[in-house]
């Protein structure tokens, strides 16, 4: 065993390889070759002295120990990322990059417009873009911004509530002219209902009550954009963000029955709200979500 501590390099390269599955996959996604991450690799687990990788027919299966080692890889991988970010030229000028966290739906279906006017009077800003509807740890510097459906609890975290976002079941005029509105959660006869498949989750990730399960779908899905396509294209009945489901023609049902409300914040780190770069795209969000809440 090499007693010698591992670098960042090589953690980088077996992040690469648990989320490709296999060498290749990793070698195209870092843009190095197939033998240097096999090498890379290989010197990781001799820095470990343990095995991180057996190899089968369909690939490359993660040891325990490796499965171990993903969470605290992955807050190396941020901090390089949060690194790099901080290195990026800033100054007096809107430049460098802004790493924006945010849900599917609101990432996916609401931020296109607020990045689109935002890279228009700030071309020198780069932004990145993360939709997860895991809440992306802001004290360790996963996200520079998050647009989040709840109060920030982190007293390091500054944060600002934009309003709150109402939540129903909605589906086309076309699909209820066709099936017709059902009168309850129940009547689902001739009907199709489009839901969480494994996470119990409305869109924008927050938690449903327990007494809402699987079976209540028909169509299933852990994607929350891909269920609101699904209910945008007519396939059934869908839950959405009220001012979404205006801009997209869509129509309540069930009003009175399921309706939920979030709030709407946009936090960054409180270290980091000075930082030009990351305060102009925290404005800019600011300003868009309200218009959006607005329409």
């Amino acid at each position: 065993m090499d007693r010698t501590p591992p670098d960042w390099d090589l953690y980088r390269s077996f992040l690469a390889v648990m989320r490709a599955g296999s060498l290749s996959g990793a070698a195209r996604a870092l843009g190095a070759s197939q033998p240097t991450l096999g090498r890379q690799v290989a010197a990781l687990e001799s820095r470990l002295g343990a095995v991180l990788f057996t190899r089968s027919p369909g690939g490359l299966i993660p040891t325990e120990t490796a499965l171990a080692l993903i969470p605290h890889a992955e807050t190396m991988a941020a901090a390089a990322a949060a690194l790099e970010r901080a290195a990026t030229p800033g100054g007096d000028d809107a430049a460098g990059v802004v790493r924006v966290a945010a849900s599917e739906v609101i990432g996916g279906a609401v931020l296109p417009p607020v990045i689109r006017a935002c890279r228009e009077a700030h071309p020198h800003l780069i932004l990145e873009l993360a939709l997860s509807n895991r809440n992306e740890d802001l004290l360790r510097r996963e996200a520079d911004i998050a647009v989040r459906m709840a109060r920030p609890t982190q007293g390091a975290l500054y944060g600002r509530k934009i309003g709150v976002v109402a939540l129903g079941l909605y589906a086309t005029p076309d699909y209820l002219a066709r099936h017709g509105a059902p009168q309850s959660l129940d009547d689902r006869a001739g009907r199709t209902v489009i839901g969480f498949d494994q996470t119990p989750t409305i869109v924008g990730g927050a938690p449903l009550d327990p007494s809402i399960g699987r079976a209540l779908f028909d169509v299933r899905c852990d994607n929350d954009l891909a269920c609101l396509n699904m209910v945008q294209a007519g396939a059934g009945i869908g839950a959405c963000q009220a001012p979404l489901a205006r801009q997209m023609g869509l129509v309540p049902v069930l009003a009175d029955a399921f309706r939920f409300e979030l709030e709407v914040w946009v936090i960054t780190h409180g270290d980091l709200k000075a930082v030009r770069r990351v305060r102009i795209m925290f404005d800019a969000l600011v300003e868009g979500l309200e218009r959006y809440l607005r329409g």
